[in-house]
C-alpha cells in the first residue's frame, strides 16, 4: 500500500486517525498505531510480517540482555550480547537484501556449482533494519534509555508512515514521545498541510517527469540525441528528488498528526553549491547515520590523512552499497566519494571563491551524472547514456516525436519541477503568514486555506487519473 493509492487515502488512513482520536488513552491509542501498522506493513506481503517482528524481539532481547549484564558489572558479556543483535540483524539483511548477488558474483568468476537462491526482498528492510541498529547503538552507548516494552519497540520499528521508504527515524527523537507525546488541533493541522504538500510532489511532479528519464535511455540515442539525454537525467533528478521528498514530507505531515515529531530529511539539494552541500541537504537521515554509526567510529578526519581517505571510501561505497544489491550503486557511492574526497583536499577552498552562478552549476553537473549512474543497473546501457551526454548527438525531432508523445507531456511538468525544487513554497507561504507561522488576519487565512483546498482537489483528480504510481525508495 503506498500513501498515494486510493485504498489508503479513502479507507486505511481516515479509520486509523478516526480510531486512534476516539481512544481519549494513551496506551490504547499507541494500540491503534501498532495495530495499523502492522496491518498497513502485512498489506502487501504478510508473510515478511513475522520477519519484521523478529528482528524487533532480537533487538528487544538484546536491549535486555545488555541492562541486566551490565547491572551485574559483566561488559564482556554486555558487548558480546550487543554484537550478537547487531550480527543477527545485518545477517537478516544480507540473506534477504544481497546473498543472490553474492551468489551471482561467485557462480560469475569460479567454477563452483552455487544455484542462486530464490529471495524476495522484504520492503523496507534497509529503513527498519537501519532504524533497530541505531536503537542497540545508541543503547550500548548509553545515549538512549532501554525500552522494556516489547510492543513499544516494535511500534516504534514499525510506524507506518516510515516504515517503507523512511526517514531513518532514531529512537532518541522519539524516546519520550512513545508515551508523553501531545496532539494538538494546531499539529493535526499543519501535519495534514505537510501530507498535502508531499502528496502533490509525488501525483503532480514526481508520476509526470518520472517517464520521461525511461522513455529516453530505453530508446535510439540517435533519434534523442545529446540535448534530450540531459533532459533525461535532469527528468529523473526531479523525479527521485519529488518521489522521495514527497513521501518524507507525507511521513513527517503524518507523524505530526499523531504528535510525534521527525527530523526533516532533505533541505532543498538542488540549491547546493557543491557535492559536500549536497550531502547536507539530500537523505539527511541516512548521511548522518553513516556519518555517526560508521564514519566517525572508524575515526572520522582523526587519523592520518590515507586512512580518513580510506575510511571516507569505504563509507561512500557501503552507502551505495545499501541502496540496492548492484555494482551500479557501488560505482555510485565510489563516484560521491572520490569527489569528496578531492573537495575535501583542495578542490572545495577553489571552488569557495568561484561566483555562486559557477558553484550552483559545477554541483548540479555532477549530481546529474551521478543520478545516470544511479538509475541504469545495465552498465552497458550506462556507457551508452554518458556517452551520448558527451556526444553532441543531434536530435531527430520528427523520429523522436513519432515514437513517444509522452515525453512532449512531461516536459511541460519539468519548469515547475525546477521551480519548486527551490524555497519558493516558504516564500508564498512568509507573505501570508506572521513570523512565518499563522496567517495574518481573515483574508490571508482564507488564501492560505483555499490553496491547500485546491492542492488537495488537484492531487485527487491526479490520483484517480494515474497510470503511473510507484515509489523508486521502495526498492531500496
Amino acid at each position: 500500500m503506498v500513501f498515494s493509492s486510493l485504498s489508503f487515502l479513502y479507507a486505511f488512513f481516515p479509520l486509523c486517525i478516526l480510531a486512534y482520536y476516539l481512544c481519549r488513552n494513551r496506551v490504547y491509542r499507541n494500540v491503534v498505531l501498532l495495530a495499523a501498522s502492522l496491518v498497513f506493513y502485512s498489506w502487501g506481503e504478510p508473510k515478511n510480517l513475522v520477519l519484521l517482528l523478529l528482528a524487533s524481539f532480537v533487538a528487544y532481547a538484546s536491549g535486555l540482555l545488555m541492562e541486566y549484564l551490565g547491572q551485574k558489572g559483566r561488559p564482556v558479556g554486555r558487548k558480546a550480547a550487543f554484537l550478537t543483535g547487531v550480527v543477527l540483524l545485518t545477517g537478516n539483511l544480507f540473506v534477504f537484501k544481497y546473498l543472490n548477488f553474492f551468489c551471482g558474483n561467485l557462480r560469475a568468476v569460479l567454477p563452483l556449482p552455487l544455484s542462486l537462491p530464490s529471495i524476495a526482498l522484504p520492503i523496507g528492510i534497509s529503513f527498519y533494519t537501519f532504524q533497530i541498529l541505531s536503537y542497540l547503538i545508541d543503547l550500548y552507548r548509553g545515549e538512549i534509555r532501554l525500552q522494556r516494552n516489547y510492543f513499544y519497540l516494535t511500534l516504534y520499528v514499525s510506524f507506518f508512515p516510515q516504515l517503507i521508504a523512511g526517514p531513518i527515524v532514531r529512537y532518541q527523537t522519539i524516546e519520550d514521545e512513545i508515551l508523553h507525546r501531545e496532539e494538538s488541533l494546531d499539529g493535526l493541522v499543519e501535519g495534514t498541510k505537510r501530507f498535502l504538500i508531499g502528496l502533490g510532489k509525488k501525483v503532480i511532479l514526481a508520476n509526470n517527469v518520472g517517464a520521461i528519464a525511461t522513455i529516453i535511455f530505453q530508446g535510439d540515442p540517435q533519434v534523442y540525441g545529446s540535448a534530450l539525454y540531459w533532459v533525461a537525467a535532469l527528468a529523473y533528478a526531479l523525479q527521485i528528488y519529488y518521489d522521495f521528498s514527497g513521501y518524507s514530507d507525507m511521513a513527517i505531515g503524518m507523524g505530526r498528526m499523531f504528535g510525534f515529531h521527525f527530523l526533516e530529511n532533505f533541505h532543498y539539494p538542488y540549491m547546493a553549491l557543491s557535492i559536500t552541500d549536497f550531502w547536507r541537504r539530500w537523505h539527511i537521515s541516512l548521511s548522518t547515520w553513516f556519518r555517526d554509526y560508521i564514519y566517525i567510529p572508524l575515526g572520522g578526519n582523526r587519523v592520518k590523512k590515507s586512512r580518513w581517505a580510506c575510511n571516507l571510501l569505504a563509507v561512500w561505497a557501503l552507502t551505495g552499497f545499501w541502496h540496492g544489491a548492484q555494482w551500479n550503486f557501488v560505482l555510485w557511492g565510489l563516484y560521491y566519494g572520490v569527489i569528496l574526497l578531492l573537495e575535501k583536499l583542495f578542490l572545495g577552498k577553489y571552488l569557495a571563491r568561484c561566483p555562486k552562478a559557477l558553484q550552483w552549476l559545477y554541483a548540479m553537473f555532477f549530481v546529474l551524472i551521478g543520478w545516470v549512474i544511479f538509475d541504469l543497473t545495465d552498465f552497458s546501457q550506462m556507457a551508452v547514456a554518458l556517452q551520448t551526454l558527451f556526444s553532441f548527438t543531434p536530435t531527430r525531432f520528427t523520429d523522436m516525436l513519432a515514437a513517444d508523445t509522452a515525453v512532449i507531456k512531461g516536459l511541460l511538468y519539468i519548469p515547475v519541477g525546477l521551480l519548486f525544487s527551490f524555497p519558493v513554497l516558504p516564500k508564498l507561504r512568509g507573505l501570508l503568514t506572521k513570523n512565518g507561522t499563522r496567517p495574518q488576519g481573515a483574508a490571508a487565512l482564507a488564501v492560505e486555506n483555499a490553496a491547500y483546498l485546491g492542492l488537495a482537489v488537484l492531487c485527487v483528480v491526479y490520483v484517480l487519473s494515474a497510470t503511473y504510481n510507484p515509489f523508486i525508495y521502495f526498492r531500496f
